[in-house]
């Protein structure tokens, strides 16, 4: 499973020009699923994501990163993204064979946001499958890709 995440001032998403998630500040969360992930990689993402310490102290912005998204009470916008296990390394077209099949990706997906739901931290969403549009204004910029294999 692989999560690109992005600290954000705010980001929405939009399919056919409705906006269907939109969030203030927080995290925008790209993710993707592989044919091999399970209940170990989803629950380790998602506490990743809720735990780590991104954000400044509120009377500090510009102080060490000391709060985590739960502390902020930020929130957090989930968007589903098959191309993050893109294969450029031969040919001139992508391969995405590293890319669990779209019902199993739904399914893990789904469960990638309930479980962040059930945090309590307000989460948004994009369609899964659609062609979408996000916009956002990164914070920092702050980008991290989090990754977990199988067994790992």
């Amino acid at each position: 499973m692989r999560v690109v995440l992005q600290r954000v001032n705010h980001a929405q998403v939009t399919v056919d020009g409705e906006i269907v998630g939109k969030i203030g500040r927080g995290l925008l969360l790209l993710v993707a699923i592989a044919p091999t992930d399970t209940d170990g990689e989803l629950d380790w993402l998602v506490r990743k994501c809720l735990d780590l310490r991104l954000f400044p102290q509120p009377d500090n912005p510009e102080g060490k990163w000391d709060c985590s998204v739960t502390d902020i009470q930020g929130e957090i916008l989930a968007v589903s993204q098959f191309t993050l296990y893109g294969d450029c390394r031969k040919g001139r077209r992508p391969s995405f064979s590293g890319s669990a099949p779209p019902q199993q990706a739904e399914t893990i997906y789904n469960r990638f946001v309930e479980k962040l739901k059930g945090s309590g931290v307000p989460v948004e969403t994009g369609k899964f499958g659609a062609n979408m549009q996000v916009q956002l204004e990164n914070d920092g910029p702050v980008t991290l890709l989090l990754e977990r294999e199988a067994g790992a």
